[in-house]
């Protein structure tokens, strides 16, 4: 039987690893999971080992700022890229908690490429495998930091104005490929338990776990885009 491929950003903790694991436990699901942390990955693909005979998990050492050398060439060496993607999950995230006057050049850049220029550009390379021979549904994982409207916090404009670059090429990309069988949403998390958000938030301390957002990406992913497309939708219970 076709297993179903989707492939994960940021792959190797939180958020990400524990959504690689919700899809692993389903029944006839190639995973490819995306990391520039190897150990993190190691430990992904020892915790899936065993779980579903019927999926399979690829863990793949990956590095936006490498990526972005030469996206094109990129993937051209990776032997198992399945014919088709059925669901893309950008969730990678990177963020330096700094005042906006203290934050570098290069500080807000690394923000802006794994936040934005990555996601958008592995998109772009990805598309030729999306869609036509079945739907596919890219979730862009963006923040309530990058939603119009919430609360903003000092030391995290560059990274909340990242994410708000991603979710409105949510909204562009709904359009571009409008009639392709390619949708685009995009989930807008409050506080969740994360590696992340001790970064954000040093001490605050979130209720929602990483294992509990992951089923509700996982479901989402799977189901979203039969009743929406270029959508930005907030998933918070505290912000932060």
């Amino acid at each position: 039987m076709t297993k179903t491929a989707v492939i994960i950003t940021g792959a190797s903790r939180g958020i990400g690893f524990e959504t690689a694991k919700y899809f692993v436990s389903l029944d006839h699901f190639y995973v490819i999971a995306l990391s520039r942390n190897k150990s993190g990955l190691k430990r992904l693909a020892d915790e899936c080992a065993g779980r579903n005979k019927t999926s399979m998990l690829t863990p793949v050492v990956f590095d936006f700022e490498v990526f972005l050398q030469d996206p094109p060439g990129y993937f051209h060496a990776f032997p198992d890229m399945p014919e088709h993607i059925s669901i893309l999950i950008n969730n990678a995230g990177f963020l330096v908690n700094k005042p906006f006057n203290l934050t570098g050049l290069e500080e807000a850049l690394q923000m802006l490429r794994i936040n934005f220029l990555g996601p958008a550009m592995l998109i772009r390379e990805l598309s030729a495998m999306m869609g036509r021979a079945g739907d596919t549904h890219i979730v862009n994982i963006g923040s309530m930091g990058g939603f119009q409207g919430s609360s903003k916090y000092p030391g995290l404009s560059y990274y909340s104005a990242s994410k708000a670059a991603l979710a409105s090429l949510t909204e562009c990309l709904s359009v571009e490929y409008k009639d392709s069988g390619i949708f685009v949403n995009c989930l807008a998390l409050g506080s969740v338990q994360t590696e992340l958000l001790a970064e954000a938030f040093p001490g605050y301390q979130a209720t929602v776990k990483p294992k509990d957002m992951a089923e509700f990406i996982g479901e989402f992913a799977l189901k979203g885009h039969k009743f929406m497309n270029g959508k930005i939708i907030p998933v918070a219970l505290s912000n932060p």
